[in-house]
């Protein structure tokens, strides 16, 4: 027999529920759970000595439980004439004192102002609003005044729901706003046949202030358990996001309980118990079917030290799915902390992780499983947050040093809006070491030193930025890109380039461009004056009379600044784009739409000398919206070579106006790779000898 509505909105007519419970006959109904699953909770907000209002009772045993109980003075209210009739012929005998009485929760006349000490809804406000039309939050609104009227000072609310978004926004915006204080109750254990996890929402009637005086603080709470205390909420929005990442995490473990595609990684988030604060971010990737695995490879947790959470390996997708096949376990979470927490050691981690990982075991798990945990070497890292801001483009950002490969102290700024990316990024030393300490980044040759370039020491932290060095590898393909200019790579030397770079970050490429390409020009195009602040004062980037940088106030400005260069018949021989997206919807993340279309790319190209170059970063996703942009650009320029970056999504386009007949052969590649690199490295001058202009070449293609 199926009792379910054909829509939802049925379950707040009247008409719905006498069908019902017809069809239903002498068997009860229980909404949520039983008695034996809710008593923990309702006995800590309901007392047996309180005049009880049981709101929408149903055919449900819970009020016939809380009478065997001990609770004697309960009224239950339902629509349902059926519903009371047989509930009154089923305890007429057995519960004499209980009253059973057919009335509206919307016009409750019967019961006099402050008649009740506890009014108890089990589902029946969940039934009254099915949606958050207007129709829903005036019909609840009157449950919820006449709730407010019955009840005395002091008395409580207690409604067992689902706590769906627009039912629980309703019912906290309207106690809140009344004054009362507003607890959210998870109830542990139950799930009620349904994915999400039941709640007790508990609304706690105060004294209105005297006219004039001063309103009382908000009470907002939320409890994840019977156990341990309520965690106070500043405000209705912070309390409804707990719900739901409450909620979140109940559906995520429905879906893991069963199974996951192994193309999909579902992601959580672990916050502290009493702050609330995100602590981990636990990412959950399931082996492929067929997938070889180790013997008895079930389960396993890896721990990601901290500051390596950006690294492709554990900061994307891919990465993390390559980690996991490596590893060979059927089920791995791959765990990352959060900045701003304190941890103690990996054996404190593993305490603090193991109940809660336990939860997300694959189906089939054998009992009294060990789940390894693993790392890089047991190390938990190191991160230090140096300077924190917000900037109107990009909003909050963070500025930290960070120990990574083989000990070296990286300097970072991170959007907080897409953390798990790194925006900029430069290498550290101490200023007391010699120049050359800067050591290797990707590859380096047996017996090769690595120089550096210093900045002057930054903050009078006794350190410096290797502006020799460049961390980012698709900076690195972006200088290689040079060679290109006039065919050999040896005419910088003798003909200073000029460039125009949009996007500033920390520096490090129009740094290293004016520190090393000789007689260079560097103008950067900046719409972040807070980017630039940071650049100069956590970076060490300096500006003089060969490097300047133009703040404009939007992206749209741009495109206005590239008509200022036709005006002054100023051309550039090469125009670099490394400038990302702030919409983070986006399949494109670099550069910003705008930056593709077509109309502005002509005025990039109008700009450029008959031999230059223009240089574009492109991060794409999508793979429609990257045929898009190379079909513009290809419009624009004939030739174009194309370099994807090992482990990443960018990819460098190195757009010319010449034929593509006069692309270069692989040995041209290499004649002009280390000419670029002997104009680049000179006697005397400080030099990063894992950057191999002639090795990133050979990776190009024509696009």
């Amino acid at each position: 027999m199926n009792l379910l509505p054909k829509s939802s909105k049925e379950f707040s007519s009247a008409e719905y529920w006498e069908k019902f419970f017809k069809k239903r006959g002498d068997k009860s109904f229980e909404w949520y759970g039983t008695y034996t699953e809710l008593c923990g909770v309702l006995h800590k907000y309901i007392k047996p000595t309180d005049t009880v209002l049981v709101v929408g009772c149903g055919s449900s045993e819970l009020s016939e439980q809380l009478y065997d109980a001990g609770y004697r003075d309960l009224t239950n209210i339902d629509i349902s004439t059926t519903a009371i009739a047989r509930m009154q012929e089923r305890n007429s005998a057995r519960r004499p004192s209980m009253t059973f009485l057919c009335v509206d929760a919307q016009r409750m006349e019967p019961f006099a102002d402050g008649s009740f000490q506890a009014a108890l809804d089990k589902g029946t406000l969940d039934a009254l609003a099915p949606d958050g039309s207007p129709d829903t939050v005036e019909r609840v609104g009157r449950v919820f005044a006449e709730v407010g009227r019955v009840l005395r000072v002091g008395g409580r609310y207690v409604c067992v729901t689902l706590a769906q978004e627009h039912v629980l926004r309703a019912a906290v915006e309207h106690f809140s706003g009344e004054g009362w204080a507003v607890r959210v109750h998870r109830v542990e254990g139950q799930e009620g046949g349904f994915c999400l996890p039941v709640f007790v929402l508990v609304c706690t009637k105060f004294r209105r202030p005297a006219e004039g005086s001063a309103a009382l603080p908000q009470i907002l709470e939320v409890c994840e358990g019977e156990e341990g205390p309520p965690r106070r909420l500043g405000a209705p929005e912070e309390l409804l996001g707990a719900v739901m990442e409450i909620q979140a995490y109940a559906l995520l473990r429905s879906q893991l309980a069963s199974h996951t595609d192994p193309a999909q990684t579902p992601t959580l988030q672990l916050c502290h118990t009493h702050t609330g604060q995100p602590r981990y971010s636990c990412h959950v990737v399931d082996s492929p079917a067929g997938a070889t695995l180790h013997r008895a490879s079930h389960f396993a947790v890896f721990i990601v030290p901290q500051g390596r959470e950006t690294n492709w390996l554990f900061g994307t997708a891919e990465g993390r799915s390559q980690l996991a096949g490596s590893a060979g376990f059927r089920r791995l979470v791959v765990v990352a902390m959060h900045r701003d927490q304190e941890y103690q050691d990996m054996q404190a981690i593993q305490s603090e992780l193991s109940a809660k990982v336990m939860e997300l075991a694959p189906p089939g798990l054998p009992a009294n499983h060990q789940v390894p945990f693993l790392s890089v070497g047991g190390d938990l890292g190191e991160r230090s947050v140096m300077h924190r801001g917000s900037s109107t483009f990009s909003g909050d950002f963070v500025v930290e040093d960070v120990r990574g490969d083989e000990g070296r102290l990286y300097r970072r700024l991170i959007f907080l809006s897409n953390s798990s990316v790194v925006q900029s990024e430069s290498l550290l030393r101490e200023t007391g070491n010699p120049a050359g300490s800067g050591r290797k980044r990707n590859r380096k040759k047996k017996g090769q030193r690595a120089e550096s370039v210093q900045a002057p020491p930054l903050k009078g932290r006794g350190q410096a930025v290797d502006r020799s060095f460049l961390c980012c590898a698709h900076h690195r393909v972006m200088v290689s890109g040079l060679a290109l200019l006039r065919g050999r790579g040896k005419d910088l030397a003798e003909s200073p380039v000029s460039v125009l770079l949009v996007g500033l970050g920390g520096g490090a490429l129009p740094q290293f461009l004016h520190d090393y390409v000789p007689g260079s020009r560097v103008q950067v195009l900046e719409i972040d004056p807070a980017i630039l602040q940071v650049a100069s004062g956590w970076f060490g980037f300096e500006q003089d009379d060969r490097l300047s940088v133009t703040c404009v106030l939007c992206v749209s400005a741009v495109t206005t600044t590239f008509q200022c260069p036709l005006r002054r018949n100023c051309t550039y021989d090469v125009i670099m784009f490394d400038v990302d997206s702030k919409d983070s919807s986006l399949g494109m993340s670099c550069p910003p739409p705008a930056f593709v279309e077509q109309s502005f790319l002509e005025k990039v190209k109008s700009i450029l000398t008959p031999q230059g170059m223009f240089v574009l970063n492109l991060v794409c996703r999508d793979p429609a919206l990257r045929v898009g942009v190379l079909s513009v650009l290809r419009g624009l320029f004939p030739l174009i070579y194309d370099c994807g970056i090992e482990d990443e999504v960018n990819e460098i386009l190195l757009c010319q106006q010449g034929p593509q007949e006069q692309a270069l052969t692989p040995p041209e590649l290499l004649s002009a790779g280390q000419a670029l690199q002997g104009v680049l490295r000179r006697p005397g001058q400080p030099w990063d000898s894992s950057l191999d202009i002639a090795a990133l070449l050979e990776n190009l293609k024509i696009a």
